[in-house]
């Protein structure tokens, strides 16, 4: 039985990581859904409604409607690199190969770029490798693992000149198909094998309760039994370097530093970033044209108060607020959200 070598929340890898997980555990790499096509139809695909089927492109948080918007998002988190993901990248393959080239081109030879595909489909993925991708990580679809040795992966594995390996959930009632599907790729030129624990999400769950499963506890979203299956894994005899990132590590460690390094660069003056990288702010809901009466009113300096133009709303310093929202005759609140593009609300109290 290998060593396993621990990681934060419950995560654990053997050997060596992938060179994408290290920047993935340091928050530094941006999240590209090049498409939300895809030919496989896993059970427990996890991709939002807005994303499902959709032909879109998100780089993190932000729906990209142009290819430029990709490398703004990258800068404002300093990306040190980006994995590409679906869908099925392969499905857009010119797509993704002339984003591959532009963030190189953009961020330099050092960029890390890692892309995951269901598709074994070697002229494809030569091409890419030859536009810059560094890595890939296949996902072959799980009616398949007990029968990997018929598909092209060894051929593609043995060719290829990136790191290759291979990244699937732990599904409780697939443990025997698993195991099959990793013995057979030791024997082919795999780099390593990423195990991810098995989650709910708003798309998946019928699905999922199809096969009897249930959250493993009222605080989460992974699915009882897929954590302790990666134990399993580990006393078989596999002698592929093994990571295991668990649900509350992409939650707690990966997000929070990625949005941490976004937080940095958005945060206006009187916004007030926290341990988990949100934005704390005042907010009054009251005109554009109330501004400078405030300002003025209260001895606020400019840059401490501003009109927000997407929420239409006045933001200023939750300390400010606190000490003048009983004076004012407009709802006042301390705004907790994310950093991100889509500035997700997390919790607003009123004053």
């Amino acid at each position: 039985m290998e060593k396993a070598i621990p990681l934060q929340k419950n995560s654990f890898y053997t050997k060596r990581l992938a060179e994408g997980c290290k920047y993935c555990e340091k928050g530094s790499k941006m999240v590209l859904l090049i498409t939300g096509l895809c030919p496989s139809n896993c059970f427990y695909c996890p991709l939002s409604e807005k994303k499902k089927n959709k032909d879109v492109i998100y780089a993190n948080e932000l729906l990209a409607d142009n290819e430029e918007k990709i490398l703004e998002e990258g800068e404002l988190m300093e990306a040190e690199g980006t994995g590409i993901t679906g869908g099925d990248p392969l499905v857009v393959e010119e797509r993704t190969a002339r984003i591959i080239k532009m963030l190189k081109e953009h961020f330099g030879e050092k960029h890390h770029i890692h892309l995951y595909t269901s598709l074994m489909e070697k002229e494809k993925v030569e091409r890419l490798a030859d536009a810059g991708l560094d890595e890939i990580r296949f996902h072959p679809p799980s009616e398949i693992w007990d029968k990997i040795d018929s598909t092209p992966l060894r051929e593609i594995a043995d060719e290829l000149s990136i790191d290759v390996g291979i990244e699937i959930p732990l599904i409780p009632h697939m443990k025997e198909e698993t195991i099959k599907l990793l013995r057979s790729a030791c024997s082919y030129g795999i780099d390593f094998v990423n195990l991810n624990e098995l989650e709910f999400s708003e798309t998946n769950f019928e699905q999922m309760e199809k096969y009897g499963y249930e959250v493993k506890s009222d605080i989460s979203n992974a699915v009882k039994g897929s954590e302790e299956m990666a134990y399993e894994i580990l006393e078989q005899d596999i002698s592929l370097p093994i990571h295991y990132c668990s649900s509350s590590f992409k939650d707690g460690i990966q997000l929070r530093k990625r949005i941490m390094r976004r937080a940095r660069n958005v945060a206006k003056l009187y916004d007030i970033i926290t341990e988990d990288g949100t934005l704390l702010k005042g907010v009054i809901y009251a005109g554009r044209d109330e501004v400078e009466n405030i300002r003025e009113k209260f001895s606020i300096s400019r840059d401490m108060i501003a009109w927000d133009g997407e929420k239409k709303r006045i933001e200023t310093s939750p300390f400010i607020i606190e000490e003048i929202a009983d004076k004012l005759p407009y709802r006042c609140y301390i705004v907790e959200e994310y950093p991100t593009a889509d500035r997700l609300e997390v919790e607003m109290e009123p004053l």
